[in-house]
This record gives structure tokens, sequence and C-alpha cells, in this order.
């Protein structure tokens, strides 16, 4: 059959003779579809090329940890499980090259801590991450890019290849090679560019430094080349695409003196309006002439170097934005145009007026507002009467934002906040509703600077015209821009804030507030109880004495063992003084019964009472006199 795994070719020898060789399998030109599953995963050697072999997973080389060359050329791969090769630890060797790859991702060559030599060529990469290197980025020597589509590189992580000797990128579609990479990599003995679309090459380290190859690029021979032409021999290949005068020849041919530079000129610098009010967008621009194609950058008012950020931004033409203007930004500011041949610069006036503050009656709400902001906002730079945005209850890690009352902007859908830190330049917006008035800022960094604009986003734009065209999006109304800085790390809270409630003391206080109910339960049982025995005491004092009534002669006293004629023990109770009253009862039966009996008179008086039965049949105990 045309698919047989060709055997393991094990050279043995009986005891005492040299070790045998590595083993080594070999499966090329076997039609293979898939890695093989029965792999000898003690393999040191494994060749798969020129196989159909369109994909490799997670399994297909797991626990083949003694693996050291592993060659998966002309497949056809398309596609690499993450983490495809992370068993191989003792890789050195990974030859991918006459595949189909089309990008490579941080994960896929994940685990190739030993990896020398990475053949990637003739496949389709357009893309790679940065991290796609990161594993093998110390040990790396030969990296092999070539015949690919990659209009960049991740050039930081290529010039993190402190081990790399051999670079090869010919015929790709590069644009550029960042300056000072290649000065990075200390052991680069050989870098070939050939066929790319290259019109500038940084220098390289020299002498001696790494082998060159740049030819078949479209270079602009000017002065920036003068380092190429000094290396230039004939057998070279490096040619001029441009200037005109020079379009056509070979590098080596052109005479230094014909490579020259044209210092850069300002043609025209202009602000987009010239003037506007607090808080509108404005755009700087600014066009400059000069061989090479010169370079802008910005100085503001105050003579820094403006960087990208939440409110600026220049463009790749050159232009700056400013997206929210405040009162900083009146001045001038500088656009400075710059090549190898020299620099010119060009002042750009700029105003920003402040936003006028409305002056309400005694009764607007507005005018408070103003005042107890004025008051409150002691991190504001400008004057009291223009102050439209306060920063009050500034901390380390938050602050209370205040505007005014916005009765004159009709229409009022959101209120919009933009802030931004002087370490961190990403925008942050929030939306509040129209009936807001202050917000607090939560989770700001400690020690920083803050740069923040209140903007109030109104309807749809008329359009003007009555044209049927769709609707305008919202006006923005700019309210008014603030600079605040938090607290430092560690720094006491300002006075009236106190520190947030720690867990133990919020314990400690649900326990107190449970004993303290506990108690007052307790305390209110007891003189409950003391209230029903004072209402038991008002209705008739207690009884002295108890005495019985008998139907019969009291039994005599029995006399006690061992005493005389004299003592006895066991006196009876004394009898009642009442005698029963032998007519019928209107409560109860008569004298004998066990109900109460009701109707005994004293002996010699008028005085009634009411016997109830004690415990037995023959004593009765007196309940009430009547």
């Amino acid at each position: 059959m045309a698919k047989l795994l060709v055997p393991l070719v094990v050279l043995g020898a009986v005891a005492g003779a040299p070790p045998p060789p590595l083993p080594t399998l070999l499966c090329a030109r076997t039609g293979l579809l898939a890695v093989p599953p029965l792999l000898d995963r003690g393999a040191v050697e494994l060749r798969l090329a020129d196989n159909f072999i369109g994909a490799v997973g997670r399994a297909d080389f797991a626990n083949m940890s003694s693996l050291v060359h592993l060659t998966l050329s002309r497949n056809g791969l398309r596609r690499l499980a993450p983490g495809a090769f992370a068993d191989l630890r003792a890789l050195r060797a990974l030859h991918l090259d006459g595949n189909r790859l089309p990008a490579l991702s941080g994960a896929q060559l994940r685990g190739l801590a030993n990896l020398r030599h990475l053949i990637l060529a003739n496949n389709q990469l357009a893309a790679i991450e940065p991290a796609a290197f990161a594993a093998f980025a110390a040990t790396v020597e030969d990296l092999d890019l070539s015949h690919n589509n990659l209009p960049a590189l991740p050039w930081d992580a290529v010039a993190a290849m402190a081990s790399l000797a051999t670079l090869t990128l010919d015929h790709n579609l590069l644009e550029r090679v960042p300056a000072g990479t290649v000065a990075r990599l200390p052991r680069l003995t050989r870098l070939d560019l050939t066929a790319n679309r290259l019109r500038a090459l940084p220098p390289v380290p020299g002498p001696p430094g790494p082998m060159l190859a740049a030819g078949g690029n479209p270079l602009h021979c000017n002065c920036e080349l003068l380092w190429l032409r000094r290396l230039a021999q004939p057998e070279r290949l490096e040619s001029c695409a441009s200037p005109a005068p020079l379009a056509g020849r070979l590098l080596w041919a052109v005479p230094e003196e014909e490579l020259t530079c044209r210092a850069p000129s300002i043609a025209g610098a202009a602000a987009h309006p010239p003037a506007v009010i607090e808080g509108q967008p404005l755009r700087l621009e600014c066009a400059a002439n000069g061989d090479p194609a010169p370079a802008l950058h910005w100085l503001g008012p105050d003579g820094r170097l403006v960087q990208n950020g939440s409110r600026r931004a220049v463009g790749l033409d050159g232009a700056l934005e400013l997206r929210v203007a405040t009162l900083d930004d009146h001045g001038a500011f500088t656009c400075v145009a710059s090549n190898a041949a020299g620099e010119a610069a060009a002042r750009v006036a700029v105003a920003v007026l402040p936003l006028p503050v409305p002056h309400g009656d005694a009764g607007d709400a507005g005018a408070a507002g103003a005042s107890d902001m004025a008051r409150a906002g002691a991190n504001e730079t400008r004057a009291p009467g223009e102050r439209r945005v306060v920063a009050a209850e500034v901390t380390a890690a938050s602050a209370r934002i205040r505007w005014l009352p916005q009765r004159h902007v009709p229409g009022v859908r959101v209120f919009q906040i933009q802030y931004n830190s002087s370490g961190d330049e990403a925008p942050v917006y929030r939306l509040l509703p129209p009936s807001s008035r202050s917000f607090t800022l939560r989770d700001l960094a400690a020690g920083r600077e803050y740069e923040l604009c209140v903007a109030a986003l109104q309807g749809s734009a008329p359009t003007g015209g009555g044209g049927g065209g769709g609707p305008s999006p919202p006006l923005t109304q700019p309210l008014g821009c603030v600079r605040f800085s938090t607290a430092p790390s560690g720094s006491m809270s300002p006075p009236g804030c106190s520190a947030p409630a720690r867990p133990h003391f919020l314990g400690g206080t649900v326990i107190i507030v449970i004993g303290a109910a506990i108690a007052a339960s307790v305390l209110l049982f007891i003189l409950i109880l003391t209230a029903r025995y004072k209402a038991a005491a008002r209705r008739g004092p207690p009884l002295a004495s108890a005495c019985s009534q008998t139907s019969g002669p009291p039994p005599p006293p029995t006399p006690e063992p061992g005493a005389g004629t004299g003592a006895v023990t066991g006196a009876p109770p004394p009898r009642c003084p009442w005698a029963p009253v032998a007519t019928a009862s209107p409560d109860g039966p008569g004298p004998g019964a066990m109900g109460p009996y009701r109707g005994s008179t004293r002996a010699g008086g008028g005085e009634a009472a009411v016997l109830r039965p004690s415990f037995g049949s023959t004593h009765w105990m007196l309940e009430s006199t009547v």
C-alpha cells in the first residue's frame, strides 16, 4: 500500500558494542493525511515532510520531550493548534517552510524554550503577533521568514533576540525598518531584505557589521543612503527608484556628491478656526517640503512637545487636532519640520476665549450655585467670575465635579464628562442625565494631574434650507474645563472626610446592638411582672394566717414521744371565728360541699365571709369578707 509508515530504524548490537544511534522516524513522501498516532514518543528526530498534513493538534506531539529536530515542510499546513509544540522542550530545529500558514499567534509556538532554528519560509504569513517569538527570544539563532506576505514585523520582538545570527526577510511587503532595530542585534551576521518595498534603510552597525542584501527595493537615493553607497561594490544589486535623475541606476555607480538632501521649508501653517471659545475643537495644519520628506511635530505655547492624548492628537499628515480647547492652549503653537538636512519652524497663533458666565437674578438658583462652587473649587486656576466647572473634595482616589445649572442651554439631552490623567492619555467619558449638577469621580490614580471638561449634548442641529438630508448629529455645547491634582498615595484624608468603616468595627457594632436588644427585652419583661404584681396587691391584702373549719370536733393533740404529759405536738390550727349559716347559699352548696361556701357569719357580729375549700374535703380557706 502507498500509505505505509516506514518502520523505526534502530541499529543495535549485543552487549559490549557501541551504543545505538539516536532513533529517527522517517515518514517523508508516504501520503500521510495526519500526524501518525502511534509515533515513538522517545524519538529524537522526526521527518514528516512532503505529505498532506493540513493541521497539527494539541495531542499530536504530546509527551515527546526528547525530540530535537522536527520537519513538517511542504505539507500544506493551514492550522497549528495553540500549544501544539508545548511538550517539545528539547526541540532545537523546527521546519515549517512550504506550507500555507496565514498568521502566527502567541500560543502556537508556546513551549519551545530551547529552539535555535525556526524556518517559516514560503508560507502565506500576513501577520505575526509580538508574543509569537516570546518563548525562544533568548535562544533562537536562525529566523527565516522569506517569501511571505508580511507588510510589517513586530520589530521590538525581533530586536529582543539577543542570540540571533541570521535574519532572512526577502520577498515580503516590508515598507520600513525602524531605526536602531539592527543595532540592537549584537550577534547578527546576515540580514536579507531583498525584494521588499523599502524606500529607505536605516544604517546598520559596522564595520564589520552584518552582511546586508537589499536589492530589489524601490530605494530613494539621497544623503540618507550615503552609508550604503560606501559599502556598495560592483556585484551588489541595490538600485535607485527615485529621484528622477537617478532612477534605474545602481547605487554603487552613483557618485556620492549626487546623493543630496534638501532642507525642509514650511509651505503653510494655520489654525482653523483661529479663535474658539473654551471647550470647542480646533485644528492646526502645517505643510512642509524637503528631501527626504520632513517629519512634523508641534510645540505648545509652553514650549513643550505636544504628545498624542485624549485632547490632542497629531495625525499622519502632521495636522494637530485639539478636540477640546482650554485656556492653556491660548497662545502660539510652533510647527517644526525636520529631516536629515535640517529643520524649519513656523508659529501659529491660537486664541481661546473663556466661556461667559451668565448673571441671574436673586431668585435664580444658578447664582447661588456659582457662589457655592467658587468657594469649593480650591484646585481651579481661573478667576472666580469665570469659574464654570469646579473640582471639589479632591482626595487621592476621588474628586467631586460640579458645574453651573445650564438654563441658558435649551434642549439638553445629556451631560458629557471627558477627562484624562498625566500618566494615561487614554480618554475616559461619562454621560449623565440632564438634571445632574455634580458627579463624583472614583478610582482615580493618586498623585496625578487630571484635565477634565464638561459639555452639554443638545438635540439635532437644524438642517437649514429645508433640504431632505438625514438627521444631523447632536450639538455639543462646551460648558468648561478644569485641571486638578489628586493627593499623593498614603496621604491623610482631608478634613471632613472619614475613613471607611473597618470590618471588625462593623462586627462589634452589630454585637452591641443585639446585646442591647436582648437587655431591653429582659427589662421589659421584668417591668410587666412588676406591674402585674402591684395590680394583684391592690385587690386585697395578703392573708396573715389560715384557719380551718371542720365539720366535727378537732382531733386530740398527739403527745411527743419521750416527753412529759404536758408536752404535745401537732397542735390543731385555730378554729375559724365563723359560724356556718344553715341557710341556703346562692353561690354554692352548704357546709361540707367542695364549692365556695358563702353566708357564714362571725359570732357576735354581722360580717359575712366567703370560704373556699382547700386541698381536701374538710378544710376551708378564707377568700374574702363582705
